[in-house]
């Protein structure tokens, strides 16, 4: 019989809402707590690839997943006349292949939801832990105090939870070099489930549009060597707008929108890297404990993976914690490793540094684009994606 079997799961994300359906899958009792009001809606979107397809099949979701796809069907680089440089089909464009799903965030965190039970505590969030013999005391920042036999935190690339238990924030993130903004404006480009892509020097753009939704989302990616990131959505407007200045294409009209964007985001592009993920009776998952950066593509498939393997963990343990997080490490820590690569690679290929280096990019795309054998081309930078996609044989629990 399962030992340990009460278990707070800090972050309604993915990651935290993955696990909460294979701790009840194995007999434990998950309470979730959500800063948020509600799980969250919209968001950019993401893709589910490799290992994650096999986690998403064994909780049943797959076909559901798959019929969430965005439909996105073309990619285009464009210069800065709006000039068409290179397209090819969305799937190639966005590195997918063997029935890789690209979805909504938001879609896929209702999917989770509604078949997920739990109990939710939204509106709240963890103020303190005391750790005890026998559990973990918790304080949320409402006031309430409940003791629970585990707590995980699930709480994103910001993670309360880490702080709490491991230490400050920058004792484990590691700051790529770059920032992301990413908002929904009108889709004044007429894109029909098309991503449009201009690159400028140091800095990129994005805009897509997906099936069933008649705005699109812009997507900005930025190189920066200012330390931190501004706190308060008016100095992280500033800070793009200043970043993107002289921008040509429809970068201007793009930024115009964003005052009146209900879903404005901005952040750092980074990544997590700790010697250990849990503490005792406390241990973290997915981005709360190695985040691969946005750039990776692969942050949605760490979460859904890591939750399989966690949750599958504990159930082979039988609610031995010590033994389970010691497993959980061996088994993802090898995966993660190899998918954290890519951050920092992909980087090299999405931002240009120089105008010459924009230049010559366009130049090999312009090319690639009408020669013979592009899809082989293409395969060869797929392949490392794909590799550490897979690179890893989940367990049946």
């Amino acid at each position: 019989m399962n030992e340990n079997t009460n278990v707070l799961v800090s972050g309604a994300g993915i990651a935290g809402l993955a696990l909460a359906f294979w701790l009840r899958r194995h007999g434990f009792a998950p309470t979730v707590v959500e800063r948020a009001p509600a799980i969250r809606a919209g968001g950019y979107k993401v893709d589910v690839r490799g290992a994650a397809l096999t986690a998403a099949e064994r909780m049943g979701l797959l076909d559901e997943i798959r019929g969430m796809r965005t439909g996105v069907r073309s990619g285009t680089v464009v210069d800065a006349a709006g000039r068409r440089v290179a397209s090819m089909d969305g799937d190639t464009f966005g590195g997918r292949v063997h029935g890789d799903a690209e979805v909504l965030r938001g879609d896929l965190h209702r999917l989770l939801f509604e078949h997920t039970d739990a109990e939710y505590l939204f509106g709240d969030s963890i103020a303190e832990l005391k750790q005890t013999a026998g559990g973990v005391e918790v304080t949320f920042e409402s006031g309430a105090s409940r003791t629970f036999d585990l707590v995980v935190g699930a709480d994103g690339l910001h993670s309360a939870t880490r702080s709490l238990a491991f230490g400050p924030e920058d004792r484990f993130v590691r700051d790529l070099g770059h920032r992301i903004s990413i908002f929904g404006v009108p889709d004044h480009l007429g894109l029909d489930r098309e991503e449009v892509t201009y690159i400028g020097p140091g800095r990129t753009t994005l805009v897509y549009s997906v099936a069933g939704d008649a705005d699109a989302k812009a997507m900005f990616l930025f190189r920066s060597d200012d330390p931190g990131v501004p706190r308060g959505r008016a100095a992280q407007e500033r800070a793009l707008a200043a970043a993107y200045a002289g921008e040509g294409w429809e970068v201007p009209r793009l930024l115009d929108g964003m005052g009146a964007a209900p879903d404005f985001y901005f952040d750092s592009v980074a990544q997590v890297h700790m010697d250990r993920w849990s503490d005792g009776r406390v241990v973290l998952l997915g981005d709360a404990a190695y985040c691969a950066s946005p750039a990776s593509g692969q942050g949605t498939s760490l979460a859904l993976v890591g939750a399989y393997v966690l949750a599958g963990e504990l159930a082979a343990a039988q609610g031995d914690h010590e033994a389970a997080f010691a497993a959980y490490e061996r088994e993802m820590r090898p995966f993660v490793a190899r998918n954290q690569k890519l951050g920092p690679a992909n980087l090299k290929r999405m931002v240009m540094r120089t105008a010459r280096g924009v230049r010559i990019s366009m130049a090999m795309l312009g090319v690639m684009g009408r020669m013979p054998g592009r899809e082989r081309m293409m395969a060869k930078v797929i392949a490392p994606i794909h590799a550490a996609a897979t690179a890893i044989a989940l367990k049946d629990y």
